[in-house]
């Protein structure tokens, strides 16, 4: 029984999110420094280029308008223009640079970020996987992403450029005419309380937005997956309900969000339009009283900087959008990559091994038939061999997902190379519980698990799982060939193996009536084939990797009564001399193991094989006689 879903939580340290973000960014300092440098000549050009109207004006028009047949005067006014015009072409040059490098920057700063967060959760343990539904992860690569995607590539190099420009039209401002630069200071206050004012509601609901889509996204496809459950049922209908509740949340949120922020912007042009027709009154009042301190000249340049100067936070405002949701994205992604992976104190490794010429277990460099665990000894810095057996032995495991639910209780049990032991009981009884266990994908708090006398906690997780195949309940196939897929249990097999492989599991024959035989490519998991042929090709998985144990979780309850009847014997043959743990519901296939036990809550009430059990008449003789039925 896995522990229970949880939602997503929620974005905390944007400041420190940012800084995480422009940390990938710094991967490619030159680039970088040549970006900062397009920024600071296109903003250097822009204030340049306002600051020229005043000569244009009064050096070139005005005398002009007095001798307008002067030949001097046209070809001083005429080169102004031409300065004018180099100024702002290169200015446009730099912006078309600047944003070209962004482009490249951003890109590889994405694919760092995707490589981290996938890195991050191939080693995250399967806890984490059991309280994320499959859309909330999913939403990292797409939704979140995508969302700092459009920030990196647009919204960053606007930001920088547009501080840049307020910080030059600012000094220009101040020396052109401080009374008007006072005006405007003022109304860029006003300016900036309402965007603190709106962005801050608009920010709370973004946040909760990319929750919400999270939500939706593990809905659908549970939805997806389960679509045959939900007819067979007749749900449809309360399915489009639950859907209609939670997408109803993503609505309100979204609407909320976007309206906040798409308010802000007309509001800001208005302010800004406000602010251009009071500086252009107060300055016209002030050159009408004093014209030698504020020429047409410098009114009209003051003006268009006073036009530019508020279009950052304008702009701002506009991407306010995409900023935000980045940003609460971006805290997503960089929560999963700090998550704390999968620890794995183990020192005791998996090798090849030989017997030398005394009958002693030494490692081998080439493979053979035979496996050892190379135990490394702390105290004396010796070195011991253990062959590889698959004899595993629980002592007093107690175990629970949560910690305020014991799933498992005190439970003891050992199963000798070579025997089959079976779990019988009731749905949340723990019988796959202990098998998470035994592969070591929850560590046990209390008690202990021995393989070949070696406590599993010693062992390499890697190592140990190389020595054991499951077999799930529900199988899994990849995208990719059945020859492929096969192989995934051994990646070094070869395709005689792997075919050797599907002939154990009695797959071989429906392969070969496929129309590419092995080569038949796989799609949706599998869609292609049969529920029970994907089984089998689960089976035949296992059986290539040829481990000492094999665990079978429910591994013929796909498969209908014929099919299962055709790989019995193959079943057979894979279990012979191996370690195996069965859990079943059907009881007809653990008749013939050694020891059968019963589980209920968590504790084994009965244990014995088939016909011990039989003589007791306890619980297990009711399962199978009917008196009682698996629930």
């Amino acid at each position: 029984m896995p522990p229970p879903k949880r939602p997503p939580e929620k974005p905390k340290n944007v400041f420190k999110t940012l800084g995480r973000i422009f940390s990938y960014l710094s991967g490619n300092k030159l680039l970088l420094v040549i970006f900062f440098l397009g920024i600071v000549v296109s903003a250097l050009a822009q204030v340049a280029g306002a600051a020229m109207l005043k000569p244009v004006i009064d050096e070139g028009i005005a005398p002009l308008k007095d001798d307008p047949e002067n030949a001097e005067l046209m070809q001083k006014f005429v080169w102004m223009l031409v300065r004018m015009a180099l100024v702002y072409g290169a200015g446009v040059l730099s912006s078309w640079g600047y944003a070209r490098i962004m482009l490249g920057i951003s890109t590889s700063a994405l694919f760092r970020i995707r490589k981290d967060l996938f890195r991050a959760m191939e080693s995250l343990p399967i806890r984490f996987f059991d309280t994320h539904t499959h859309g909330e992860l999913m939403s990292l690569y797409t939704n979140d992403v995508d969302a700092l995607r459009e920030m990196l590539s647009n919204s960053v190099a606007n930001i920088v450029s547009g501080f840049l420009t307020v910080c030059g039209y600012f000094v220009v401002m101040v020396m052109t005419s401080w009374q008007l630069t006072l005006v405007v200071l003022v109304s860029l206050v006003v300016m900036m309380f309402v965007t603190k004012a709106i962005g801050g509601r608009s920010a709370r609901f973004f946040i909760r937005q990319q929750a919400c889509v999270g939500k939706v996204n593990g809905y659908i496809e549970e939805m997806i997956e389960g679509q045959k459950v939900v007819k067979v049922f007749c749900h449809e209908k309360k399915a489009k309900e639950d859907f209609e509740t939670i997408n109803n949340e993503l609505c309100h949120a979204a609407t909320n969000a976007h309206t906040f922020a798409n308010i802000l912007m007309p509001i800001m042009n208005n302010l800004n339009h406000i602010n251009y027709a009071v500086v252009a009154i107060v300055g016209a009042a002030i050159a009408i009283k004093s014209p030698d301190n504020l020429s047409p000249g410098m009114l009209i340049s003051f003006l268009t900087f006073t036009n530019s100067f508020s279009r950052p936070f304008s702009m701002l405002s506009q991407q306010l959008n995409s900023i935000l949701t980045a940003l609460a994205g971006a805290e997503r992604i960089f929560r999963v990559i700090d998550t704390e992976p999968e620890t794995d104190d183990g020192y005791v490794t998996l090798v090849y091994a030989k017997r030398d010429e005394n009958g002693e277990l030494c490692e081998s460099e080439t493979r053979t038939g035979l496996w050892a665990w190379r135990h490394p000894h702390k105290a004396d810095g010796t070195v011991t061999y253990t062959e590889v057996r698959g004899d595993v032995q629980l002592d007093g495991v107690t175990f629970g997902y949560v910690p305020e639910k014991t799933v498992l209780k005190n439970v003891s049990l050992y199963a000798k190379p070579g025997q089959k032991i079976a779990f019988v009981g009731s749905t949340g009884a723990g019988k796959t519980t202990i098998t998470n266990l035994i592969n070591r994908f929850y560590d046990v708090p209390d008690g202990k698990i021995r393989y070949d006398g070696i406590n599993i906690n010693k062992i390499r997780k890697d190592d140990l799982r190389r020595s054991l195949a499951m077999v799930l309940q529900d199988p899994h196939l990849f995208s990719g060939t059945i020859l492929d897929n096969i192989r995934y249990g051994k990646l070094d097999a070869t395709d005689e193996e792997c075919i050797e492989a599907a002939k154990l599991a009695n797959a071989d024959t429906f392969i070969r009536h496929l129309p590419d035989g092995y080569d038949t490519y796989i799609t949706g998991d599998g869609a292609n084939l049969s529920q029970g042929q994907v089984q089998l090709l689960n089976i035949a998985r296992a059986a290539v990797a040829d481990p000492p144990v094999l665990i079978l979780d429910e591994a013929t309850s796909s498969i209908d009564t014929r099919t299962e009847a055709l790989i019995e014997k193959g079943m057979d043959k894979l279990m012979e001399g191996r370690t195996v743990f069965v859990i079943a519901h059907r009881l007809s296939t653990v008749r013939n193991s050694n020891a059968i036990m019963v589980l209920e809550n968590g504790e084994i009430i009965e244990r014995g094989d088939h016909d011990d059990l039989i003589a007791q008449k306890g619980k297990y003789y009711q399962l199978y006689t009917g008196a009682f039925e698996l629930s």
